[in-house]
C-alpha cells in the first residue's frame, strides 16, 4: 500500500480528478470525478452519482486509474489500486450524510481505492517517475 503525502492530499483537494476504467469488452472509459477525495493516507474515494459506465465497469471488476493534473503548475499524479464499492456500510452512510450537508446528489455508491501505486506526472526531468509502489506491484 502506498502512502499519500500532505502535499499530495492538498493537490487532490485543489484539482479535478479524471478516472479511467475498462469494460468487460475492453472498451476504455475516461471521465472527470468532481467528488474525488483522500479518504485517509492510503485511500482515494468519490461519490458515484451517475451510476453510468464507470460504475458499471467497476461493478464488473475493472481496474481504476485516477489522475490529477494542474496545467498551470505543470504538475500531476496518477494513482492505481484495488477498488471496493461501498453501498451499505459506515463509509457509505458517512458520505451520504456529507452529500446531504453539501446539498449534492446522494451517491449510488462510494468507490474506495486502496492506493498501490503513485506516479509523478509532472513535466520536465521527473515526468513519469515512480513515486511510490506497494509490495503488491513488486511481486506481480
Amino acid at each position: 500500500m502506498a502512502t499519500l503525502t500532505e502535499d499530495m492530499k492538498q493537490f487532490i483537494n485543489d484539482n479535478l480528478a479524471f478516472v479511467a476504467t475498462v469494460s468487460a469488452d475492453g472498451v476504455p472509459d475516461l471521465g472527470p470525478k468532481m467528488s474525488m477525495f483522500a479518504l485517509d493516507d492510503n485511500h482515494l474515494a468519490y461519490h458515484e452519482r451517475t451510476g453510468g459506465q464507470t460504475y458499471r465497469n467497476l461493478e464488473n471488476g475493472s481496474p481504476l486509474v485516477v489522475a490529477f493534473v494542474n496545467f498551470e503548475q505543470k504538475k500531476g499524479y496518477r494513482f492505481r489500486g484495488e477498488v471496493v464499492l461501498h453501498t451499505d456500510d459506515a463509509i457509505y452512510d458517512e458520505q451520504v450524510k456529507l452529500a446531504e450537508q453539501r446539498g449534492t446528489k446522494k451517491p449510488a455508491c462510494v468507490p474506495v481505492m486502496e492506493i498501490d501505486q503513485i506516479e509523478d506526472l509532472s513535466a520536465g526531468a521527473h515526468a513519469y517517475v515512480m513515486v511510490m509502489r506497494s509490495h503488491y506491484f513488486h511481486t506481480r
